[in-house]
């Protein structure tokens, strides 16, 4: 019997537990309806992508994007970077320069304007108040939001301020009952101001950024908001963790019952703090770069399944918040959607620290399930949204910043010899970005409104 469908996809499926080489995946509108070896005489389509000898892999969802901490980037520009990464889901931060998305207002006015601008998917995390009162994250919950991020730092005290023990003990009890994750950037404040302090007068030496935050600023805050977890029973996601002692805590933790999950980021597995004289402000990220044993540490935890998740946190700063002799008067922060996919297959995949399977669990399942999306994001599977990545592994490759679409206009990565390259993303069946071209439009990518279970 001949079926029809709206697109073939013909290549190697990289499927949760196996590699279904010379296979197809049959779509129809905007779902994968049929995956497997079919002969070719049983399909018919009304578009055919011919990517043998490629891997199709389920897109990836980047579950760490701030599209708004500079008014320069904004939806459209960041998911024209994710489509050009092969991010076809991304989970938009709720710190913007115009201030904190806290109440179900101003959630409903951002959700409207990614509905507008995306060319990718995109889910909200939310924020809460620092006044008491919580009926705002039952009604934000309620609203689809995918999670709720909050700060042990005081970044800004306007848009990205520091939430007190006190509120947080109140706040992950209610947001408990939601089913919602709770995130947290996990620094203590104390600590990191004054060794700020301490190592100002150093600012001209870009490694004072790391001196500034020591591993113990972060661990000590990841412990408290472990135990916090512990006791109220919120499932607790852990941001950009930087080197293994804080997923060793965190699979403690585990074992006494507490919903723990943490990521890390493309930067803490390419680049150290060795890199900091070169990179200069460039590599100034909140947490810091740590060492290159770290570097290592982490890819061996990936590999091992302990990681639960890779991000890039994209924030994207034009080069003037980049270009201060001194550190400490440097914005936070780089440009990371469009590097997280072509990155982490080149150096984990192709490099043999990690497999195609541990990749597509790293970059799209476990941040779907995770954040909510499960239901249709993060697999290669019938009845999912057809989000689709097509890597060529043959390819070789050299990162040129002046090809990329943030307006951040820079890249940490200049230069980086890349193997494997991205030949086409689709979301939703439908190409965006395709041999080098985005050509998706803004306006086609859609709200996704998470699925938790209290």
């Amino acid at each position: 019997m001949i079926k029809h469908y709206d697109l073939l996809v013909y290549g190697n499926l990289v499927l949760p537990n196996e590699v279904l080489y010379d296979s197809v995946i049959g779509i129809k509108g905007g779902k994968i309806i049929n995956i497997g070896r079919q002969d070719a005489d049983d399909l018919t389509a009304d578009k055919v992508i011919h990517a043998e000898g490629s891997f199709v892999l389920p897109g990836a969802v980047d579950a760490h994007v701030h599209c708004y901490s500079s008014l320069d980037e904004g939806f459209t520009t960041a998911s024209t970077s994710a489509a050009a990464g092969g991010v076809t889901t991304i989970i938009e931060m709720p710190y913007d320069a115009t201030g904190m998305i806290c109440t179900l207002d101003l959630f409903d006015e951002k959700r409207k304007q990614l509905e507008q601008q995306s060319l990718v998917d995109m889910a909200m995390l939310v924020t809460i108040h620092k006044q008491d009162g919580y009926e705002h994250i039952r009604q934000l919950a309620e609203a689809g939001a995918c999670g709720f991020k909050v700060s042990m730092f005081n970044t800004d005290s306007f848009r990205f301020p520091r939430i007190d023990d006190g509120q947080l003990l109140d706040s992950f009890a209610v947001i408990a009952e939601t089913g919602c994750p709770v995130g947290v950037h996990a620094e203590n404040d104390e600590i990191v101001r004054r060794y700020i302090d301490k190592y100002r007068s150093e600012g001209n030496d870009p490694r004072a950024h790391v001196w500034s935050r020591p591993k113990v600023s972060e661990s000590v805050a990841a412990l408290t908001a472990m135990e916090l977890a512990y006791e109220t029973g919120v499932k607790l996601h852990l941001y950009h963790c930087t080197y293994p002692r804080i997923f060793q805590l965190a699979d403690y933790f585990r074992s006494l019952g507490a919903k723990i999950t943490a990521e890390t980021c493309t930067h803490y597995l390419t680049l150290s703090e060795e890199d900091m004289p070169r990179l200069q402000a460039k590599g100034k990220i909140n947490p810091p770069l740590r060492a290159k044993s770290d570097v290592s540490g982490l890819w061996e935890l990936a590999s091992k399944g302990a990681i639960d998740m890779i991000t890039s946190d994209h924030a994207p700063w034009l080069i003037e918040r980049k270009s201060d002799a001194d550190i400490f008067n440097n914005a936070s922060g780089a440009p990371g959607v469009e590097h997280l996919l072509p990155i982490i297959y080149s150096e984990g995949v192709a490099k043999g620290r990690i497999s195609l399977m541990d990749m597509v669990r790293l970059l799209s399942q476990r941040p779907a399930d995770v954040f909510g999306l499960g239901h249709r994001k993060g697999r290669l599977a019938e009845g999912y949204d057809a989000d689709l990545a097509i890597i060529d592994p043959t390819v070789a490759w050299t990162l040129d910043e002046r090809e990329l679409h943030s307006s951040a206009g820079w890249s940490a990565y200049e230069g980086m010899k890349m193997q494997g390259k991205l030949s086409h993303t689709l979301v939703r069946g439908t190409v965006v970005y395709e041999a080098g071209v985005i050509v998706g439009k803004a306006g086609h990518g859609e709200f996704v409104r998470a699925e938790h279970i209290a």
